[in-house]
């Protein structure tokens, strides 16, 4: 990327051509919903108030029927279901991994997919979800990495996974029931760790996360939301700022050098400039800490040499270290460190004062494991000797 490269990239996120008919309101915060019931002859003065009815039979109790919607008077709900549609993702396929996550394939507009994964375990269950069809970034170690970007997702397919999985997993509360009188949660958690890179969709990202944030719809708590970027520094006070949520890190590498071949966009924002916008991340989102995610790849990153110089690197960064085995996949140029490789490393982090837990991983059966994720439908293949290429190895 040269100086001039834009910031977000110039991505379509929804066809040039919209479709005729009714308008979807997935997606819409409160704000545009509000703005469009006027738009479409709901009285300004109640407005606010039918806003705020349509919002919790949408996100708090998962109703796609406005005929449903019984605190509206029928002419009112007829109204609606004539001029707008509660629509989300096409689940396409479910897969279920011996360890109990959960793969879907899901269908977006434009007949695009994308793929989500369910992570249930004993205490919470995480959800991650998709930014993007296909990626950008190219990172040599990632599966989806291989895939092309096609566009953007819009904030309504965006919450429209965690509207999906809700449906998959049966737990939208009763009509009338609050999300917290409901008992605890399968789906307790989300992680933007899927297809793409959400920095790279700010706006939609940012409108999604305010969803399932929303305390009278989904009602995520900031604090159970993830964001993982691979740097996009200039975005990242904004997220600490719009959304507050917690943020994870792609590092893999602690040399420009190794990261300009595992995390390209390494070359437009290094190490050095990218720890330097996170210091203050904390504070301006009023998170505990930063999550550095660190796969572990044989002979590439995993030297007690790079454990020393990660913290040395991350030094004043309230943070944890989330190391993860390299989950392998047809065509990678890399193989998983060997675990008391992985075991020495960690005891090193750990030493030096940062919680360095070893993450299982999940999925591997079914290709949902961290860095796998790229669509069965996907026919383009590239072969081992291009991917060494591109990774400059």
């Amino acid at each position: 990327m040269t100086a001039e490269t834009p910031i977000t990239q110039d991505v379509q996120t929804i066809p040039r051509k919209l479709p005729e008919g009714p308008v979807n309101i997935v997606g819409l915060t409160r704000d545009k919903l509000r703005k469009l019931l006027i738009e479409n002859g709901t009285p300004e003065k109640q407005a606010k108030m039918r806003t705020g009815q349509i919002w919790q039979w949408v996100y708090q109790w998962g109703v796609r029927d406005f005929h449903a919607m019984t605190n509206l008077s029928k002419a009112y709900r007829a109204e609606l279901a004539e001029k707008f549609v509660i629509e989300i993702p096409e689940m396409v396929s479910k897969q279920v991994s011996a360890d109990g996550t959960r793969k879907y394939l899901v269908k977006i507009a434009g007949g695009h997919e994308v793929e989500v994964v369910y992570i249930p375990e004993t205490d919470r269950g995480t959800l991650c979800i998709s930014s993007q069809v296909g990626c950008l970034l190219t990172c040599s170690f990632c599966h989806t990495g291989t895939q092309k970007l096609v566009r953007n997702l819009t904030a309504g397919e965006i919450v429209g996974q965690i509207m999906m999985a809700r449906d998959d997993l049966d737990e939208w509360p009763q009509p009338g029931v609050g999300t917290g009188d409901a008992g605890p949660r399968l789906l307790s958690n989300v992680v933007l760790m899927g297809m793409g890179e959400p920095l790279y969709n700010f706006d939609n990202v940012r409108d999604a996360m305010k969803i399932a944030m929303d305390n009278e719809g989904i009602s995520l708590s900031r604090r159970r939301i993830t964001l993982s970027t691979s740097g996009v520094v200039p975005e990242i006070a904004k997220t600490a700022e719009e959304i507050g949520c917690m943020l994870a890190v792609s590092l893999h590498a602690t040399t420009d050098e190794v990261r300009d071949k595992l995390v390209p966009i390494n070359k437009r924002w290094n190490i050095e400039v990218l720890l330097e916008a996170l210091k203050a991340y904390p504070k301006l989102s009023n998170s505990e800490r930063i999550t550095f995610e660190y796969v572990m790849l044989k002979g590439v990153n995993d030297s007690d040499e790079d454990a020393r110089r990660l913290v040395r690197l991350i030094s004043g960064i309230p943070a944890k270290i989330n190391l993860i085995p390299f989950n392998e996949w047809p065509g990678s140029p890399y193989q998983r460190s060997d675990w008391d490789r992985i075991e020495k490393f960690a005891d090193i982090v750990y030493k030096a004062g940062y919680a360095s837990p070893i993450r299982t991983p999940r999925g591997e059966d079914i290709m949902a494991a961290c860095g796998q994720l790229k669509s069965a439908t996907e026919r383009e293949r590239k072969s081992r000797k291009q991917i060494e290429a591109e990774a400059g190895l």
